[in-house]
């Protein structure tokens, strides 16, 4: 049969040779153009397939791309891949480094896992780890900026289980100054309400109170305050020094071993949960939730007894607090006295001679169990205090007799009379004399000496106050005195500072003596 024919009429392939390709294993010659490649047809048959198949995944195995899978009876070449060409050898390396990176993030993912890891810790593995440079310095700015913001309402609880006692109320930096309301069924003879400043720790039992405490009221009940020892009633003592030593006037030296736990909210407010040591307490181990502007909005750890204490602070409930009298009585704007203010105060001696004595009542509180209460009266005509002093917790009773410079006492029995009979006792009159011994010794000095010298150096007016529906002014002056004065210049308070931190107090009430009152004595 001949070739056919190119356009020229020259036979197709004529003057070369060409080859015959086997077709189906059968003996049937193709003949096949030169210089072109015939795509090879696919074929249905079981056996070719296979091996084509087979032939592919070795090669590409070989070139370490994945083999393809043989495709489907019926599948489309374009979609199965079976005839994409070839990754090139790049292609290859950038797979191999991506793998090689892949294990090594990895391993350091890994090996930072078990490095943060802390053997008992609540919170997730790898959470916890040093605090940075931003957060040391917050937790140091943590007290100053306490004392920025001045006060914050405080919720405590104090031990756990049936031995717990809450505490809710105030803390003051500026003054400072702790007012609560303590509850809680461990809270025993404390139960009521607690003041506290640096210095002294006063409380006023209320057993008849609801076990669960509430915001006590913005105005103190002004009787039945008692000093208590710091040392003792469930901790009140140790929180008052938590509390207050949580305000400073410095910014603390950045710590070197604090733990970031995890991010939460207080009161919607965001946190960041920190582990860091404050100097007000010896726990190193105080869990801080601090917010972006180093405020502080919760605290747990342990007091130095060991007994786990919990504060939380609301950052909005800031009241003025009014601390009861013992403690100095409501805040007030000092100024320098007025012209006017400065003449009254000059004045006093004349005044007070002129108007004789006084009705006197003297609240002393010396101690946890010293409280004194003395009722009688005073004469600037003779110099001489005669009072009866009732201490509160045992009772005892005395009567004394004070002229500046110069005590006597005598005891009485314990159910005697609560005020001073005339004429003065005769064993009274000739008991030795002793130096002033007590603050209300001192009180009582200072009271009497008042009508012989006007007060020197500068005075300071506290504020303006109200007594027994009377206008005053409450002026201090050197030798932490301050007397209560009204509009016309008479006296009707003198307070002095006691060395415990709190001012002990004589009301008076100025008046003609009764008769039957101490003569001057020359002894």
């Amino acid at each position: 049969m001949p070739l056919p024919a190119d356009d020229a009429g020259r036979p197709r392939g004529a003057g070369r040779p060409h080859r015959l390709t086997a077709r189906g294993g059968g003996d049937q010659a193709v003949p096949r153009e030169p210089g072109r490649r015939h795509r090879r047809a696919r074929t249905s048959s079981p056996a070719r397939p296979a091996t084509v198949a087979g032939r592919r995944r070795r090669a590409e195995a070989g070139l370490g791309r994945s083999p393809a899978l043989p495709a489907r009876p019926g599948g489309d070449p374009e979609l199965d891949g079976a005839d994409d060409p070839p990754d090139g050898p790049g292609h290859r390396r950038i797979m191999l480094a991506a793998l090689a990176g892949a294990a090594v993030i990895s391993a350091t993912a890994l090996v930072a896992a078990l490095l943060a890891w802390v053997p008992g810790r609540s919170e997730p593995a790898g959470t916890a780890r040093p605090l940075t440079p931003a957060e040391v310095d917050r937790v140091a700015a943590l007290r100053v900026t306490n004392l920025r913001d001045v006060r914050a309402g405080v919720r405590i609880t104090v031990g756990a289980g049936g031995a717990r006692t809450e505490l809710v109320g105030w803390i003051d930096w500026a003054r400072p100054l702790v007012y609560l309301d303590v509850g809680g069924p461990g809270a025993g003879a404390d139960r009521g309400l607690a003041q506290a400043t640096t210095s002294a720790l006063l409380v006023r039992p209320d057993p008849a109170a609801l076990p669960t405490p509430a915001r006590p009221p913005l105005v103190p009940p002004t009787d039945r305050w008692r000093m208590r020892d710091p040392a003792g009633g469930h901790g009140l003592g140790a929180v008052r020094d938590l509390l207050i030593g949580l305000g400073a006037t410095r910014v603390d030296p950045p710590g070197t071993d604090g733990r970031w736990l995890r991010h939460d909210s207080v009161d919607g407010v965001p946190v960041d949960v920190l582990q860091a040591p404050l100097p007000v307490s010896g726990d190193p181990r105080l869990t801080l939730w601090l917010d972006a502007d180093a405020r502080l909005h919760r605290l747990a750890g342990r007091l130095a007894d060991g007994t786990p204490v919990t504060v939380e602070l609301s950052r909005a409930d800031r009241p003025t607090l009014h601390p009861v009298d013992a403690l100095g009585g409501r805040p007030g704007q000092p100024r320098d006295l007025t012209d006017d203010e400065a003449e009254r105060l000059a004045a006093l001696p004349a005044r007070l001679r002129a108007v004789g004595g006084a009705a006197v009542t003297a609240t002393a509180p010396l101690g946890p169990s010293a409280t004194l209460r003395g009722t009688g009266t005073l004469s600037w005509t003779t110099s001489s205090a005669y009072l009866v002093v009732i201490e509160d917790d045992s009772g005892r009773r005395t009567l004394r007799w004070a002229r500046p410079g110069r005590v006597a006492e005598v005891h009485r029995s314990p159910d005697g009379p609560a005020t001073p009979r005339t004429p003065v006792p005769a064993a009274l009159l000739s008991a030795p004399a002793r130096p002033p011994g007590d603050d209300l010794d001192r009180l009582l000095d200072a009271a009497l000496r008042a009508a012989v010298h006007a007060p020197q150096g500068a005075a300071v007016r506290v504020r303006e106050d109200r007594l027994a529906d009377r206008a005053v002014d409450v002026v201090e002056v050197p030798g932490g005195r301050r007397w209560w004065l009204d509009r016309g210049g008479l006296p009707h308070r003198l307070e002095l500072r006691a060395g415990s931190g709190v001012w002990v107090r004589l009301d008076l009430a100025p008046g003609r003596v009764p008769a039957g009152s101490p003569a001057p004595t020359s002894r």
